[in-house]
């Protein structure tokens, strides 16, 4: 866009402009030049508007369009839709052919759910396996601390 173009160029004069020191920010800039910016950005503002209410109004064409044809095919749709449920034959096809895929679904939902429990038995079993082994090497490790601990004061007592 033009107008970017303009600020760009506006903001580079500003970036060359000699800095007052101890000013705040404060600098010189070449007048008649940002002067000239400014008299383009507000000619070329009036055009960039223009254009932007002309992309604004072509969105608006467009919307108007899209929503009119989406009512006409859903009025097609629904048209469709009421001559296939009169056709009894369909109907009970549909039917028959969902009653069987209900079936299938709940025939392939019980092996998953079996299937499921299977394998948390066997986490589960495992488990219970490791916890009894580390249990008896807990217990075997106490019973060696408890017969080390006699024999240490044993040995104790004869010093």
């Amino acid at each position: 866009m033009e107008l970017d173009r303009l600020l760009d160029e506006l903001e580079d004069v500003l970036e060359i402009s000699w800095q007052l020191p101890l000013s705040g920010g404060k600098a010189f800039v070449d007048t008649k030049e940002v002067k000239r910016i400014l008299e383009d950005i507000r000619l070329k503002l009036p055009s960039e508007v223009m254009q932007a209410k002309k992309i604004v109004d072509n969105r608006t064409r467009i919307l108007e369009n899209t929503h009119t044809e989406a009512e006409n095919i859903i009025k097609a749709s629904e048209e469709k839709v009421k001559a296939m449920v009169s056709q009894t034959e369909i109907v009970k096809a549909a039917n028959a052919s969902a009653k069987n895929i209900v079936a299938e679904a709940n025939t392939k939902a019980k092996e998953i759910t079996d299937r499921a429990h299977r394998y948390v038995d066997g986490l589960i079993k495992n488990l219970d396996d490791t916890i009894t082994q580390n249990l008896s090497e807990i217990r075997k490790t106490r019973q060696m601390l408890r017969s080390s601990s006699i024999d240490s004061s044993n040995f104790s007592e004869k010093e």
